[in-house]
């Protein structure tokens, strides 16, 4: 079945446009809310949000779409992703909801959807899903529609949770800590957190208005949080994106710190106390070589997903492997979650740097990366990656970084876009073997 609604995230686009309008909203509760019926229990959903300013919209449509067809709802306001995972299970509800565009700016909003064990749907579930929407709701009788309720204490129960996965024998105590939260979800319970482990801590992106999620703050723009914690003298710098499910970090230098490196610094921490499980790290063919040749030095392999959490969990799951995630701050622990958590991850790295006794710059950059340089060529129709000039293009290409590097192309899977990446270790020669591709996809589309 062709999906129309569903992507590799849920379901996401511009607010008041199809498919991100209150309609549509209340029609994707009707049918998530008629396969979830299952056996004859109380059925009930979580519904989460980020701070955007649609998000009382999309949940007041969700609540309508989820009682009509007889669920009860219970609704906690902003929470991070990972946060809307963890009540899914601990409420013993049978769906969980995040309405959130992660870090898209505010206009657009998006509908996450988990199963009763706290993992995002199966493709099967997302399936089914699309089918129901597009029959008449299921709508039950009058005197079985289902109850809405807003719990309050629910930050209080996330913080709590986080806080366990820091080691107990350890405190944050004199350690100055820059946070960014993005003015989205995680705003109160982020720095809470920390504060409680005892940490001073500089909070930032802390203050939305429904419109400056992800404005020039958070993870996907580290610029202000640098700047902040070189000027506080900190220790570390945190940031997280909309809905906390990514975090990237700020040494005490300034410098910015990815997803790969982050995954060698828990890989290798957690390796060395033995919680390490598969012998192996999982990430994404976009993931730097530089990683996967630090952790075969450590006697530990690279597995690589398709661009996507939700892919690297799968892969996770089928190879039991604890540490996975992206580049770009996607780091998902399932000892301590069923999905990316910005938040548990940072606390993982605080753990691993106190243990340390050393700066976060001589404990962060585990390996020098490899240059990679990415390019995008635009297409009309077609299928340019068939014609044989390309064929050869990337064959040359491969063959010229040979075992010193490698070549990625693919197609986006939200625009006509066809992605070039190479890396290596001669910035030079990845630049030719790129444009080469590049143009030899240009000709063709």
């Amino acid at each position: 079945m062709t999906r129309s609604y569903f992507g590799t995230d849920g379901i996401r686009g511009r607010t008041n446009q199809a498919p991100m309008t209150a309609d549509v909203a209340m029609k994707v509760g009707q049918a998530a809310g008629a396969h979830f019926l299952r056996g004859d229990h109380r059925h009930r959903v979580v519904i989460g949000k980020d701070t955007r300013l649609s998000g009382y919209m999309m949940e007041s449509a969700l609540v309508a779409g989820f009682t009509s067809v007889g669920m009860d709802v219970i609704m906690v306001g902003p929470m991070p992703t990972p946060g809307v995972a963890m009540l899914t299970t601990s409420m013993r509800a049978d769906l969980g909801v995040m309405i959130s565009a992660s870090h898209n700016p505010f206009y657009d909003n998006g509908i996450k959807l988990f199963g009763p064990d706290g993992y995002k749907l199966s493709d099967e579930d997302e399936i089914a899903i699309e089918g129901l929407l597009l029959e008449p709701p299921h709508l039950v009788p009058s005197d079985q529609i289902g109850r809405a309720r807003r719990v309050e204490d629910v930050k209080g129960r996330y913080i709590h949770d986080a806080k366990m996965t820091f080691p107990a024998d350890m405190r944050l105590d004199g350690m100055k800590i820059v946070i960014d939260c993005a003015n989205g979800a995680a705003y109160q319970v982020a720095p809470s957190a920390l504060w409680e482990l005892g940490a001073d801590v500089v909070a930032l992106g802390v203050e939305p208005d429904g419109t400056n999620i992800n404005d020039n703050c958070g993870s996907t723009y580290p610029q202000t949080l640098c700047e902040r914690v070189v000027e506080e003298g900190a220790a570390l710098g945190l940031a997280l994106d909309g809905d906390a499910d990514r975090l990237i970090v700020v040494d005490e230098r300034g410098t910015i710190v990815d997803g790969d490196q982050l995954m060698a610094l828990i890989a290798s921490d957690w390796n060395q106390r033995g919680k390490l499980k598969g012998g192996a790290v999982v990430a994404t063919v976009m993931s730097n070589l530089g990683l996967e040749r630090f952790l075969e030095d450590a006697g530990l392999s690279l597995l690589r997903a398709r661009v996507g959490d939700r892919h690297v969990l799968e892969m996770m799951r089928a190879r039991g492997c604890n540490v996975g995630g992206e580049q770009s701050g996607h780091l998902i622990l399932t000892d301590y979650a069923t999905t990316g958590d910005g938040l548990i991850a940072g606390l993982q790295i605080l753990a691993a740097l106190v243990a340390s006794g050393k700066p976060a710059s001589e404990v962060l950059h585990l390996f020098e990366p490899y240059p990679q340089l990415l390019k995008n060529v635009r297409y009309n129709g077609g299928d340019p990656l068939a014609e044989e000039s390309v064929k050869a293009a990337i064959a040359d290409g491969e063959a010229r970084l040979s075992a010193t590097g490698r070549v990625l192309i693919r197609k986006s899977g939200t625009e006509p876009l066809i992605r070039v990446m190479a890396e290596g270790e001669d910035e030079g020669l990845i630049e030719a073997v790129v444009d080469d591709i590049c143009s030899a996809v240009e000709d063709a589309a």
